[in-house]
């Protein structure tokens, strides 16, 4: 174990318990409100947690959100580092279903599926500061049917921001730790208990890569203003983010074993990313012209081909989002709710790839994937209660324009770059691809929750239509056109029995439909005749969930256990044809049907008023259930497998001592094998993770928000080598493929909090 050198200055945002705005997640069970961590969804008719603030705030500051939910069952979250903020590493998978089949929103603001080339939305991380973060709600279910999205086929992840305080009060934090991680934070808040209420902030992070050179930092400026207006309430929320980060190295199983877990790309040495591009050119790896014969054929040291290691890469976002809503009272009951948004990003992916040239004779260029959202749209809700029954109808409409464009920027020479890879390049000599995407999103729900005292039933259904439209500006081989998708019943029913005052029973069933999204990818990844003999006939991914469920709660353990049944239809799967640096298109495969049958659990146990320990574990067996048959009848054999990345086991625990001013955690992460192509015949092995934290409040009043803080954290603390992130690059049908991502090793972080 080693020690960190430095010492660091900052910051958490920990205000008073915040009080949610209408918007915002119900804390469900009243017997752990203000004393754990994790709340379960005492009165919920399906598998439902939420993470309060009190748990976001002990993780290393500057930490994505998304790290919170880990430690919940059938949770899967991977990264490279140990912030989750790294989004070319960062996934999530709920039982078995990947990110792109999740829904994710923010105070109601649809994030889209968070993958790093979102189309219609953008990752949490660059929405909202953890430090403004009051809760994360998480169904492992289809999630509930008014929740703003299109894709949550599985799980539903769900960020509230904390409301301003009713009084002046300003926050300051700084970290500093491991590979030169600095973090800054500062929020001011100003209000008064009647009338207005508002706070700004602005966060800085920025650390060095712990492997090869690079940095990876973010401003981010967040507002939110709430004022009440008669019975009602208008809330708005402002964020701007510019996100930028160099990218580690994509390894394969046979890389680690002839490179190393340290092994990453070139940057830094300029001179050996040409040699390398030189010697791919004359054994004819590249397809292009031999460009300096002088180099030979032989690579340097245990380097075997030309993409063992790239000059560079990197991820550019800048973000700006915005939102206003009002919601009020209409008599005793019922309730009336309207929030508007709008989403503007700007943003790039740049690879140094040796496969194009430049233009001036340097043996490589930097291709981009540009993204361009400008979208914006408008929810609302009203609900009523008539004897029993509270019924509640939801609407959401979105309008997105999404341009994707693939272009090529020269070096400069062959001995200077001439460019950062940290900043957005200027003058591409080649655009090989060019789209305009629109997607007009409409959706409704109803829902009645019937309260029959020691029974609760809800039923309802939710139905959307999504209209898509591709048209090319440059075309190359990939299509445009006009296509649907459209599902305006998706059932969900659950029910809900307490037993006692302690005890409750649910179940659920709900049916979820996934549209087709609109990206160059999916059904658009494929040429014109492709598309067009498609289009009329494939369809889209759908499921039946079925729940079974038993809580616990008391004034010292809180559990709950659950069963599910998930049954897939027509599940797409886009299987890489070849290397993702040189563009190889991923071929849209319909698999059939997917089953996943899994067993959770989560207990927490609070042992004195100080020390807790809390603890999850969950069985998943997800297999396909169907070979797969291409147009020349060729057999790809799935029937039986286990569905990739969709470790079979996954066991969390944490201890925690917090007395008010002395306060520690330790916590330990287990996860079985993950496949990761799928005939599984290439896996990576499981592994445990320990992460702690210890710290000390020096309390200047009784009031949380003015208090000063030191806290430690220790990521990975017994250094372990693991793998991280699989399928960084795509997935394969079978063997090696350079889709695997390093976890990150032991680091170290101090911050210091101030609070006035």
């Amino acid at each position: 174990m080693r020690f960190f050198t430095h010492l660091l200055l900052a910051s958490t945002a920990l205000a008073a318990a915040p009080a949610f705005a209408q918007d915002t997640a119900p804390v469900a069970d009243a017997a752990a409100e203000g004393a754990d961590i994790i709340v379960l969804g005492r009165g919920e008719t399906r598998q439902v947690q939420e993470i309060t603030a009190r748990d976001i705030v002990a993780l290393t500051p500057g930490s994505s959100p998304i790290k919170a939910i880990e430690k919940l069952p059938s949770v899967n979250v991977q990264a490279s580092d140990p912030f989750g903020n790294y989004e070319w590493s960062t996934r999530v998978t709920i039982r078995s279903f990947s990110q792109a089949q999740l829904g994710f929103n923010f105070d109601g603001i649809p994030l889209g599926d968070m993958s790093y080339g979102n189309h219609n939305g953008l990752h949490i991380s660059r929405a909202i500061s953890s430090e403004n973060i009051g809760t994360v709600r998480v169904s492992q279910g289809a999630g509930a049917i008014d929740t703003q999205s299109t894709n949550n086929l599985g799980g539903t992840v769900e960020y509230f921001s904390m409301d301003p305080l009713d009084h002046f009060a300003v926050q300051a934090n700084g970290t500093y730790g491991s590979d030169e991680t600095w973090r800054g934070f500062v929020r001011v808040n100003v209000g008064s208990p009647d009338g207005f209420k508002g706070y700004i902030s602005y966060g800085y992070g920025a650390t060095d890569k712990w492997k090869g050179e690079g940095t990876q930092d973010q401003h981010i400026v967040n507002a939110k203003g709430v004022i009440p207006v008669g019975e009602g309430q208008i809330d708005a929320w402002f964020s701007y983010s510019d996100r930028r980060e160099q990218d580690y190295q994509d390894m394969s199983l046979d890389m680690l074993d002839r490179l190393g877990y340290r092994f990453d790309n070139t940057f830094g040495d300029y001179a050996l990313a040409i040699l390398l591009a030189d010697i791919g050119n004359n054994r004819g790896e590249t397809g292009a012209p031999v460009s300096n014969a002088a180099a030979g054929t032989v690579y340097p040291g245990n380097i075997q081909t030309v993409d063992d290691a790239y000059y560079d890469a990197s991820g550019l976002r800048k973000d700006t989002l915005a939102s206003i809503g009002y919601k009020t009272p209409i008599g005793e009951n019922a309730h009336a709710a309207i929030k508007g948004y709008y989403h503007h990003n700007e943003g790039m992916g740049l690879w140094g790839t040796p496969y194009t040239p430049s233009p001036n004779g340097v043996p490589m260029s930097v291709r981009t994937t540009e993204y361009d959202i400008n979208r914006y749209g408008v929810f609302g809700s009203a609900d009523f209660t008539v004897a029993f029954n509270k019924i509640t109808v939801t609407g959401w409409y979105e309008h997105n324009k999404f341009n994707q464009a693939r272009r090529f920027y020269a070096y400069a020479s062959r001995t200077e770059p001439g460019l950062s890879f940290r900043d957005y390049p200027k003058n591409p000599f080649f655009t090989q691809w060019e789209f305009d995407y629109f997607t007009d999103t409409v959706e409704y729900s109803v829902q009645d929750d019937i309260d029959l005292g020691q029974v609760k039933l809800n039923i309802g259904w939710k139905g959307y239509q999504v209209k898509n439209r591709a048209e090319a500006i440059i075309k190359a081989n990939f299509p445009d056109g006009k296509f649907k998708t459209e599902d305006w019943f998706q059932p969900a029913v659950g029910a809900v029995f307490t037993v006692s005052d302690q005890v409750e029973l649910f179940a659920s069933f709900s049916q979820a439909t996934r549209a087709f999204p609109t990206v160059n990818g999916s059904i658009w990844g494929t040429t014109q005749a492709g598309f067009d003999a498609i289009k009329d006939t494939i369809k889209p991914e759908t499921s039946d969930t079925y729940e079974l469920g038993a809580r616990y709660n008391s004034s010292s353990f809180s559990g709950v256990v659950g069963v599910y049944l998930v049954n897939f239809r027509d599940r797409l799967l886009g299987i890489a044809s070849g290397p993702d640096i040189i563009g190889s298109p991923s071929v849209l495969a319909n698999v059939g049907g997917v089953r996943s049958i899994g067993f959770e659990s989560l207990g927490s146990w609070r042992i004195t008023n100080a020390l807790s320990l809390t603890a999850s574990y969950t069985y998943t067996d997800a297999t396909y259930r169907d070979d797969v048959v291409d147009g020349a009848g060729n057999v790809t054999a799935l029937d039986g497998k286990t569905v990739v990345d969709a470790p079979k086991h996954m066991a969390k625990g944490e201890l925690n001592y917090d007395d008010g001013s002395f306060f520690g955690r330790v916590g330990a992460n287990y996860m079985s094998k993950r496949y990761f192509n799928y005939l599984n015949d290439r896996s990576v092995p499981g592994r445990v993770i320990v992460d702690a934290a210890i710290g000390y409040r020096f309390g200047l009043s009784d009031a949380q928000d003015k208090q000063f803080e030191i806290q430690l954290n220790a990521s990975n603390l017994f250094d372990k080598d693991y793998i991280g992130t699989i399928n960084s690059a795509g997935t394969g049908n079978s063997g090696d493929r350079q889709t695997l991502l390093v976890g990150a090793p032991q680091q170290f972080f101090v911050t210091l909090k101030a609070g006035f």
